[in-house]
């Protein structure tokens, strides 16, 4: 079993000397992983319902601010040689995928093949409307733009016909270091997300289950897996806690359960305080994780 991190990178946690001791740190201790989240914009009202908190809003201040992913992951990677780096997650359908699929080919590209492609359909519509972007049929929207972007990272020269874009054949250059392509694992933990890894994706993140709901997921992923001519052995299954309390046991659960990976979140207000927390996770969680 791995064990990744991540980390929000909102104010406090997101100066260019705290991301970098972040990512040196979680590399030097041995973690295999350091994942980043997005959101463009926040609001002070809103009436989505944010799906992990029992109040339905995301805990943080909505003037604290969220690096922009692919940015901040160019910055780590330059001062990283190892450890992974990814989105969790990246919202797809409100971006365009053309550049999305160019971003995410460099990052492979300078990065030398370390990066994942964590995607999501997204749970703020109001962030949608700030981007003018429609917020209906966005799982479908989701689909179509991530056939666009593995047809760029895969075929020298791409083109689609689809109901929300079309490509016409151009090219698209350098492709990631990766092959096929790098990593796309799907947040969420409806139906139609795990139909969603089951028909074309490398990994599962569920966020805020039980270990009995990973192993309800897995179970059912594991059907629709065979439906597509697609086996377990297929998928990275990357759990985080979120919002219950980890320890040993829990890990040991979460594997059982069928987790391949275990995702810590970090959020410190220092440096110093970073150091000595990654220090007690690697020591908590990295090394005994080898063993399961």
């Amino acid at each position: 079993m791995r064990v990744g991190i991540f980390a929000p990178l909102v104010n406090p946690y997101h100066t260019p000397d705290y991301i970098t001791a972040l990512a040196e740190g979680a590399e030097e201790r041995g973690f295999h992983v350091l994942w980043l989240g997005e959101h463009v914009v926040l609001f002070d009202e809103y009436a989505s319902h944010y799906p992990y908190a029992n109040d339905d809003r995301i805990p943080i201040a909505t003037d604290s601010g969220l690096l922009e992913p692919f940015a901040a992951l160019g910055y780590l990677a330059s001062a990283t040689k190892r450890i992974r780096l990814g989105t969790a997650v990246c919202l797809v359908p409100q971006r365009n995928p053309v550049y999305t699929a160019k971003e995410v080919a460099t990052l492979d590209y300078l990065s030398d093949g370390r990066i994942e492609f964590g995607v999501g359909v997204g749970w703020l519509a109001e962030e949608f409307g700030a981007l003018q972007v429609p917020w209906a049929r966005r799982g479908a929207r989701t689909r179509e733009y991530l056939e666009v972007i593995r047809r760029l990272w895969t075929e020298p020269v791409a083109s689609y016909e689809g109901e929300f874009y079309t490509l016409p054949p151009c090219r698209q250059n350098p492709k990631p270091v990766q092959k096929p392509h790098p990593p796309i694992n799907f947040g969420g933990e409806s139906e139609a997300a795990l139909k969603r890894v089951a028909e074309f994706g490398d990994g599962w993140h569920p966020f805020n289950c039980t270990p009995e709901d990973l192993a309800a997921g897995v179970a059912r992923l594991e059907v629709l897996l065979v439906e597509h001519g697609r086996s377990r052995a297929d998928i990275e299954v990357a759990v985080c806690p979120y919002n219950h309390p980890i320890d040993r046991d829990l890990m040991a659960r979460y594997r059982d359960a069928g987790a391949d990976q275990l995702t810590l979140m970090v959020a410190t207000g220092s440096i110093r305080k970073l150091t000595a927390i990654l220090d007690e996770l690697a020591e908590d969680y990295v090394e005994p994780a080898k063993g399961l």
